[in-house]
């Protein structure tokens, strides 16, 4: 039986059992089971702190596991990423103080506080100096304030708790960071149950990336209409019964969905109409 590993609490537990759920395996947790057995699937669901699913997985106690990007860098696990999920993104940065000009580069010999440290130990292994690095398991934002160091390194998704505590981000991030799909060795998807789960996941992740854009239009414009809407391969053409008419069908991305109405209207495209994709393979 496969087992595979997912976040136990927070919006990363949230969002995975939604995607694995609309994957078509059974992960719903109705209390707080540290396991769930799909058998239809012949797959078992283990729930364990994000912290620490890319060392069972390292270890070959499970054989995937969901959890964060950075999470999975800072653990130094030996692990492979097979496959980003398109949630929990976020930013790993250095922020300091408002009133302060500091920036990465200045902070040799200062106190960082970081729930990352070994993120931050390579950060600035890189910059070719050393500063106190002073692990915090949360919170790490008021660490400034209450005097305990001199900058942060954290997640940031929005900023909006950093300004609330007085901080800024300085510098590029460290890591860009989202949701993913990890594995002790790319050679695991040899196996079929393996395989088929990660394709049934990367169907549904793609498919949250895409929409369906159905039109009609003048025949004479169906060439740049095609431009809009090139499709994966190729878009979808069918006549319609109005002479000089067709109708298209095309994958777009979400992302540009109203700039391509936009312009499929000035084509003179009628009935326009964008759908969502539940899964697909491509």
């Amino acid at each position: 039986m496969l087992k595979i590993a997912l976040p136990n609490k927070g919006s990363l537990s949230e969002d995975a059992v939604q995607l694995i759920r609309e994957a078509g395996y059974n992960c719903r947790r109705y209390s707080r089971e540290l396991i769930i057995c799909d058998s239809r699937n012949q797959v078992e669901f283990v729930f364990l702190r994000p912290r620490d699913i890319a060392i069972y997985v390292s270890k070959g106690i499970l054989d995937l596991g969901v959890t964060g990007r950075d999470l999975t860098q800072d653990s130094g696990a030996d692990v492979e990423e097979l496959l980003p999920l398109g949630f929990g993104r976020s930013d790993f940065c250095y922020a300091v103080p408002d009133d302060t000009g500091l920036t990465p580069d200045q902070l040799a010999g200062r106190r960082i506080a970081t729930s990352y440290p070994q993120l931050v130990s390579e950060d600035l292994q890189r910059r070719g100096f050393q500063a106190e690095i002073i692990r915090l398991d949360g919170a790490v934002e008021i660490s400034v304030r209450l005097g305990v160091a001199d900058a942060i390194a954290d997640v940031v998704q929005t900023g909006r708790t950093l300004h609330a505590a007085g901080l800024k981000v300085v510098g590029e991030p460290l890591l860009q960071s989202e949701a993913i799909l990890v594995a002790r060795s790319q050679a695991i998807t040899a196996n079929e149950a393996v395989y088929l789960f990660i394709e049934r996941i990367r169907g549904i992740v793609v498919a949250r990336e895409y929409v369906m854009v159905e039109y009609d239009i003048p025949e004479a414009m169906l060439e740049m209409a095609c431009v809009v809407t090139p499709g994966i391969e190729s878009p979808t053409v069918s006549p319609l019964s109005k002479k000089g008419w067709v109708a298209v069908k095309s994958m777009s991305r979400q992302q540009d969905v109203n700039p391509i109405m936009d312009r499929l209207t000035k084509l003179g495209a009628k009935g326009i109409i964008v759908t969502d994709i539940r899964t697909c393979r491509i």
